[in-house]
């Protein structure tokens, strides 16, 4: 399935420009009409059943001649509009993958219903992160992975579920969308999750795909555990990612179980001192019970990394028959990005993108 795109623009340049790159990167994605008079463009929205219209700024379109269901929106000459006429503004002066995340947005945002994108049979690779403790450095870990990933030539997606998880403080890309838009998408209970997804994700220069965290923490403590399944689910069945990073809470419940059992493999990070290894012998005790009540093998998925490891202060855990990923040493003076491009050379995440373990 293609998404119909309209252009209307009377800039000829311009219009030639914007088609040739949308044909050239989403040519599988998009069908395109360009037009320059207003009266063919609003003929061929009825004719061709436009999913999106896109006009520019020099047209004032009447929004009752548009075909119900269709998008629209008008193109703009600078970033600091965001609506024109009353309707939506996008900048026409940007990079084409953000223009065409956009359309994307004004496209979910219409459709009620979307069946057959891009739907990837084969489906990610899902590992979760976690620590019993907190402090251990479980989200600069699976930050390091996704880049280690990335570096690999693997097509990868960083998803912070932590509740006041901030992943902006590590990757940066471009682009308006934000972690709240998919919170929304999901919320509302619409067929359009994958395309909000879509339009909302970001690239850092790493090659890490993430998204934009929420606002505040209480957005994320908003989320269902059902809602968050369904995000997963969606990610690893309807997107083209090849591994999914997941950064998580740990708490006792069912629920975290329950999500848990999505991973195809699970690191919880420990720095190997009294308390966090105290810590961790009473999650391991609690999960262990909730695997004889779920009848589910889940520790059979675990491995623990050392973050942080000293060897006059940190102990490995014992007592337990939890498989061992590897260590990290501790990292004195180093900056945060300096510190994940460090970590993402272990020789330790080449076990977990095997898919086993020391």
């Amino acid at each position: 399935m293609k998404i119909r795109l309209v252009l209307l623009e009377s800039d000829k340049s311009y219009l030639n420009r914007i088609v040739s790159a949308f044909n050239t990167k989403y040519a599988d994605k998009l069908e395109i009409y360009s037009f320059t008079e207003e009266d063919t463009a609003l003929a061929a929205l009825q004719k061709y059943h436009a999913d999106v219209f896109l006009a520019g700024e020099a047209f004032q379109i009447d929004r009752a001649k548009l075909p119900e269901g269709c998008g629209f929106a008008y193109l703009v000459e600078t970033h600091d509009i965001e609506s024109f006429h009353g309707e939506t503004a996008l900048c026409k002066f940007q990079k084409a993958e953000l223009i065409y995340k956009q359309v994307l947005s004004i496209f979910s945002d219409q459709a009620s219903a979307i069946t057959g994108m891009l739907h990837n049979a084969a489906g990610g690779r899902l590992i979760g992160f976690f620590s019993a403790a907190g402090g251990n450095g479980s989200t600069t870990a699976a930050v390091a992975f996704a880049v280690y990933l990335a570096r690999k030539g693997k097509k990868t997606l960083y998803l912070n579920l932590e509740t006041f998880g901030r992943t902006d403080l590590f990757f940066h890309g471009e682009g308006p969308g934000s972690f709240e838009d998919v919170i929304y998408a999901v919320k509302s209970k619409k067929g359009n999750l994958y395309l909000k997804m879509e339009s909302s994700v970001k690239r850092d220069v790493s090659g890490v795909y993430y998204f934009s965290g929420a606002s505040t923490a209480l957005e994320m403590k908003e989320l269902k555990m059902e809602e968050k399944k369904r995000i997963l689910r969606e990610l690893m069945t309807s997107c083209d990612y090849e591994y999914i990073v997941l950064d998580l809470d740990f708490s006792l419940s069912e629920e975290t179980f329950s999500l848990l059992c999505e991973c195809a493999q699970i690191v919880m990070v420990s720095d190997g001192s009294r308390i966090s290894n105290d810590k961790a012998a009473r999650m391991l005790f609690a999960l262990n019970i909730l695997e004889q009540q779920n009848d589910f093998k889940l520790m059979l998925r675990m491995g623990i990394l050392y973050n942080r490891f000293s060897s006059t202060t940190s102990r490995k855990l014992e007592g337990w028959e939890i498989r061992e990923i590897g260590g990290i040493r501790r990292y004195e003076g180093y900056g945060l990005e300096q510190l994940v491009q460090e970590l993402s050379k272990l020789p330790a995440f080449d076990h977990l993108m095997q898919g086993g373990f020391l």
